[in-house]
């Protein structure tokens, strides 16, 4: 496993991340997929509070307590759950945030959060009074750092200008280069780390029949994802392959893949020790298909 420093912060995370999401709530498989993971030198786990109502904090914290000082741990905050459990509101305000944060070190079983993110955003939010709940937190020890996990340019270049964030979470594969626009550079010049997240664009890149997929057509996606198995081998599997193009940006710290089995994990851990796209690959497989971009939150 390679490992990468993120933004500003001290973090050293590996260069593909657990996302926690997809794991099967209850299920007797978590705690050895999530050992399997941390021996193959997976470091870097990322949950939100908002994930099966709090149960997947609740499961990350009672499996990774015993190694929690080998291990970087990753939440998001923002969506309250409503008291009838019908759904969840957006909530940034900083009395919420700091009221959060309690419960979430309660369900992880830890004393503080190493990146603690927003988990959304809008341009119409208090952001000011946001940031100053993350820096209260910073200040008070429960959390290392903080983050935004949003695909927003416009909200990402306001944390940009007035926060200290050290990290923003955003979709991008080859299906989805929308930030390649201009919010990956704009991040990099400012040292600002980016987790990415849907890598594999929810399987439709690695082993399932094309479908629609954000503004392309099935004939797109069809042929994304041929291109993908073209440069796949017995040394580069396809999900190794759609991670490498993520990871070839230099802007990108780490690729959160969710992860869901053993064999889902077996298919990606290894990526980073795979053979490099070469340049060649590269070029053919950014030209496979028209680059898509934002048409909102500009």
């Amino acid at each position: 496993m390679k490992y990468k420093q993120l933004g500003k912060s001290l973090l050293q995370i590996s260069q593909i991340g657990f996302g926690c999401m997809s794991l099967v709530a209850g299920s007797s498989e978590n705690e050895k997929i999530i050992h399997h993971a941390i021996e193959s030198g997976i470091n870097f786990f990322d949950t939100a509070d908002l994930y099966d109502k709090g149960m997947n904090e609740e499961m990350i914290g009672r499996i990774l307590k015993p190694r929690r000082k080998e291990i970087i741990i990753a939440t998001k905050v923002g969506n309250q759950w409503r008291s009838d459990g019908s759904g969840w509101n957006w909530n940034p305000r900083k009395e919420y945030i700091l009221k959060a944060v309690e419960e979430s070190l309660k369900r992880l079983q830890t004393d503080y959060i190493d990146l603690y993110q927003l988990h959304g955003g809008t341009i119409e939010d208090p952001v000011e009074e946001t940031i100053d709940a993350f820096e209260t937190l910073q200040l008070q020890g429960k959390i290392r750092y903080y983050g935004i996990s949003s695909i927003r340019p416009n909200v990402i270049r306001k944390y940009i200008r007035l926060s200290n964030i050290v990290s923003a979470m955003m979709q991008y594969s080859l299906l989805d280069r929308r930030p390649e626009e201009n919010c990956l550079s704009l991040l990099k010049e400012n040292n600002i780390g980016v987790l990415a997240r849907g890598t594999v664009a929810k399987g439709l890149l690695v082993n399932k029949p094309a479908a629609p997929f954000l503004n392309y057509g099935e004939a797109e996606v069809k042929k994304a994802a041929e291109t993908i198995t073209a440069f796949s081998s017995d040394n580069r599997n396809n999900a190794q392959t759609a991670l490498q193009f993520v990871l070839n940006n230099s802007a990108i710290t780490s690729a959160v893949a969710g992860i869901r089995t053993i064999k889902q994990l077996e298919e990606i851990e290894s990526t980073c020790e795979t053979p490099a796209l070469s340049d060649t690959e590269m070029n053919v497989l950014r030209q496979c298909i028209t680059v898509n971009y934002y048409d909102q939150h500009r």
